[in-house]
């Protein structure tokens, strides 16, 4: 397959952990030409460029910084990912890693702008602006995919194709919850994720939510959140803890607790997993994850876990940086996998049509855009946009502090507090 440029719209934690360090790899692999990031102002791009780990994982590759690192860090440009996306040729690829609250304006410029999308999750906060997307994006024959990476998790998987199956019965019951580090607070968390903007039901939760409607294929119907305040470091107040109940339209429900308050030093970098119950005839199913422990222990002379801690459970199924046949390490695990899929999609896409006309290029396009919907496994516009409605819909629930609120489908979804 061809190859094409990358703009990164977006320099923080998850740039750092995934995004970049997946990007890398697909460049030096053969997918992609330069790579452009873009950030608020100058200082989390001089860690990405300083950062160690990702020096020896990645020896040689570099990118182009905007603002440049020499820019002091007081300055700040938030229009400057408009500047780089205009910059672009046709059919590249823009990725969206901002706050949830911006990912819409980025999206819409990359459209504007004939571009390629990998946006993190959630697309968007409200389902219109997620139709809306999904409407221009077709019409321009241009890829958007969204990052829900538990998707490509083997055993979510797995358990998709048991219950394709009818191996586990009817879904009836489930627990879900994520819990991430303490640090988080004070981190650049505490700039954005304000009871205004967010919570953890909305950041995090969503990741669940839409993993038991890509195993079950169940609609959720309706949304409650309750959730607990506090304060971040710089003052700012947020929702640090969240707890929703979903229910989906056989009437199963799904409880799903999420905060930021996982120990530092505790072991693992976060608590999560997955626990469903189903009914069959006579006997009933269950799915049980325990996405934090994978059955690996390590225990450090010194503390370098995520929290500096000594004892840790190490997941080598998300992400991890190893050893490998070429130059530095490569990223492994789902996380990767989630990236290289959009990525490499939207490369297809465009090695398919090289040698087409406009007209054949555009029905081309617009045919592997919906074949990639209708296979679901790559999270698209047209396959997660249950999760703008229940975002939309956990927003107005925990501003309400906890009222149900529902979500009709038909010709116009829509949600309403009941």
């Amino acid at each position: 397959m061809g190859n094409f440029d990358v703009a990164i719209i977006g320099g923080g934690m998850i740039t750092y952990d995934l995004l970049l360090p997946s990007v890398y790899h697909l460049q030096r692999t053969g997918f992609i030409n330069s790579i452009k990031v873009c950030a608020l102002d100058s200082a989390p791009l001089r860690s990405l460029k300083n950062s160690k780990e990702i020096l020896e994982a990645f020896p040689g590759q570099d990118f182009e910084a905007f603002p440049p690192v020499t820019e002091p860090e007081n300055n700040k440009f938030p229009d400057l990912y408009r500047e780089v996306i205009a910059g672009m040729k046709p059919r590249q690829l823009v990725i969206v890693a901002m706050p949830d609250q911006l990912h819409y304006p980025v999206v819409m410029e990359a459209l504007r702008r004939d571009q390629h999308i990998l946006c993190v999750k959630p697309l968007v906060l409200k389902y219109e602006q997620a139709a809306e997307i999904e409407k221009i994006a077709f019409e321009k024959g241009l890829f958007v995919g969204v990052e829900y990476h538990k998707r490509f998790d083997r055993r979510s998987l797995m358990a998709k194709r048991s219950c394709e199956l009818k191996q586990f019965g009817d879904f009836v019951m489930g627990e879900a919850k994520l819990i991430e580090p303490y640090y988080y607070r004070s981190s650049n968390f505490q700039n954005w994720f304000t009871c205004d903007k967010t919570d953890p039901f909305v950041y995090i939760g969503c990741h669940y939510v839409d993993l038991v409607w890509f195993i079950t294929g169940l609609k959720p119907v309706s949304v409650s959140v309750s959730g607990i305040k506090g304060r971040f470091p710089n003052g700012n107040e947020g929702y640090m803890w969240a707890q929703g109940r979903v229910r989906f339209e056989n009437g199963s429900i799904l409880s799903v607790i999420d905060g930021l308050g996982y120990p530092d030093q505790a072991a693992g970098s976060n608590d999560q997993s997955l626990l469903m119950f189903f009914e069959g005839d006579g006997k009933t199913g269950m799915i049980k994850h325990n996405d934090q422990f994978r059955g690996v222990e390590h225990s450090y002379l010194e503390g370098i876990g995520c929290g500096g801690s000594h004892f840790n459970y190490v997941s080598p199924d998300f992400y991890k940086l190893v050893p490998w046949e070429g130059a530095g390490y490569k990223p492994v695990g789902y996380g990767f996998d989630s990236v290289a899929a959009s990525v490499t999609m939207a490369c297809q896409i465009e090695t398919v049509v090289l040698n087409m006309s406009d007209a054949d290029s555009l029905k081309k396009r617009r045919e592997m855009i919906t074949e990639t919907d209708k296979k679901g496994i790559i999270a698209t516009p047209a396959n997660s946009y249950i999760n703008e409605l229940v975002v939309e819909a956990a927003r107005i629930s925990i501003l309400r502090d906890g009222d149900n609120v529902d979500i009709v489908y038909g010709d116009k979804p829509h949600v309403k507090v009941r």
